[in-house]
């Protein structure tokens, strides 16, 4: 029997296997999920919303084992893991509170002798390949909204978060989803790409999203356009983080470690590039250095610890090389730039100097706890350098005015710019990319309404 191995980060041991599903199974979750979908597009709002309250609640319950596992399966700190959950549980009680609001049906004045409205309406079951740096909220994110949408889901995870994958299977049964709502498809890694072309190729998949990297992305979204569906994609970024001569420095330098090596830099989000006015660029590196000095690397069960494990063996090794090369290339390493002896997956928080492009620490995406800092002449050569990527995720600008932050951002093209902040994902506003950081928008009522049909009445009176 072909089985998937989980293993723990921090120490390179296995944890568990589960055993993969084979073609019957995976027929099996799809017909589940598409009867589902037929009843599930008729239940009211208010029955809708009630089942998102109770995962919210079932969410809170189960805080400390989901955060456990999800800790043990890619080696975050137990302390952001917690923050996942509760991320997640606000997400749904979100989605609860503005249910009725996001689908009521919107009146539209078309003059004298017709009405006129639109709705909004489910289509169905959604393919969602999901990653496995969140492996919580990166799923209900976009499960909260499609749900609540009248959709059913049918997840495929990465196989190093099986266990969580299955995990977030249960919880919704625990909190009263109907069988078939969600279902989590355990697939062997070399089957990933022939299992999600059929899948988004059948006629029951109404649509598909993928959070991934761009090779995936583009092989989904290529299969989503030849079958004509919706897709959103999420493919990471390389995040500009700005910091112009009348920033507040001491702020901006302590942000700007947590925007880096939260979840040990592997998040689509985490600042990458660190883009530093003249007049300003020795007090902050000074001040970003003792920050990343001051990280503790280690057990991500300790709640002191601040960086945990990298994900996996082979992920490690991949920021190995992207550091060696643009050492080689050029940039200057003022901390760290190595792997950490010992069990588990540790890596050094790392930090570089850059000239600019034509090094991997700034023109690739650096997944894991690597920043590259570089010095910028004066605003517009700040924003140059910050959309010298082929990425447009997000950007932080830190500036004592709104408008010269506004100003340079506009000249930057990223699918959101937050000011004096670190960059974020918040249920309130849409998230996402552009460029080569995809397509698409999750959360607000964009996220909801990516998996709806819009649906225009117009009546003669």
């Amino acid at each position: 029997m072909t089985v998937i191995e989980t293993i723990d980060p921090a120490t390179g041991k296995p944890l568990t296997t589960y055993p993969v599903m084979d073609d019957a199974s995976i027929e099996a979750a799809l017909a589940e999920v598409t009867e589902a979908a037929r009843s599930w597009a008729s239940v009211p709002v208010a029955q809708r919303s009630s089942l998102l309250v109770a995962i919210a609640d079932t969410l809170e319950a189960r805080r400390e084992q989901l955060a456990a596992l999800m800790t043990s399966e890619m080696g975050k700190p137990l302390r952001e893991a917690r923050g996942e959950v509760d991320k997640s549980a606000t997400t749904a009680r979100w989605y609860a509170d503005n249910l009725d609001r996001l689908l009521a049906p919107q009146q539209v004045d078309v003059g004298d002798g017709a009405q006129a409205w639109v709705t909004r309406e489910p289509i169905g079951p959604v393919l969602a390949v999901m990653p496995w740096n969140f492996p919580l909220w990166q799923v209900m994110r976009f499960v909260l909204p499609a749900i609540g949408a009248g959709n059913t889901v049918l997840l495929k995870h990465s196989p190093n978060v099986t266990g969580s994958a299955l995990a977030i299977e249960t919880l919704l049964l625990e909190a009263g989803a109907p069988q078939g709502l969600l279902r989590a498809l355990v697939v062997d890694e070399a089957r990933v790409p022939e299992v999600s072309d059929r899948l988004v190729a059948d006629p029951r998949v109404a649509g598909v999203t993928l959070t991934g990297s761009n090779r995936a992305g583009a092989a989904v979204g290529a299969a989503a356009g030849r079958a004509v569906k919706p897709s959103v994609l999420e493919l990471g970024g390389s995040d500009a983080f700005v910091v112009l001569s009348d920033a507040d420095v001491a702020a901006a330098a302590e942000a700007a470690v947590r925007a880096r090596f939260h979840n040990s830099g592997q998040s689509c989000v985490c600042a990458k590039r660190f883009v530093v006015a003249a007049d300003v660029a020795d007090d902050f590196l000074d001040r970003f250095l003792l920050g990343v000095s001051g990280l503790r690397v280690g057990d991500p069960t300790d709640e002191s610890v601040d960086v945990g494990p990298m994900a996996r063996n082979d992920l490690r090794t991949a920021i190995q090389r992207q550091v060696d090369a643009s050492v080689a290339a050029g940039a200057r390493l003022v901390a760290g730039g190595s792997a950490i002896d010992g069990d588990g997956w540790f890596f050094e928080p790392t930090v570089l100097t850059v000239d600019g492009p034509g090094v991997p620490v700034f023109d690739e995406e650096t997944f894991g706890p690597v920043a590259a800092v570089v010095v910028a002449a004066d605003d517009d050569d700040a924003a140059r350098l910050a959309g010298a990527t082929a990425y447009g995720l997000g950007l932080s600008v830190w500036s004592a005015s709104t408008k010269r932050a506004v100003a340079l951002a506009a000249k930057v093209t990223t699918g959101a710019v937050f000011i004096n902040s670190v960059v974020a994902s918040d249920v309130r506003v849409p998230f996402g990319g552009t460029k080569q950081s995809g397509y698409g928008r999750e959360l607000s009522g964009e996220g909801m309404y990516a998996f709806m049909n819009q649906r225009t009445y117009w009546a003669a009176l």
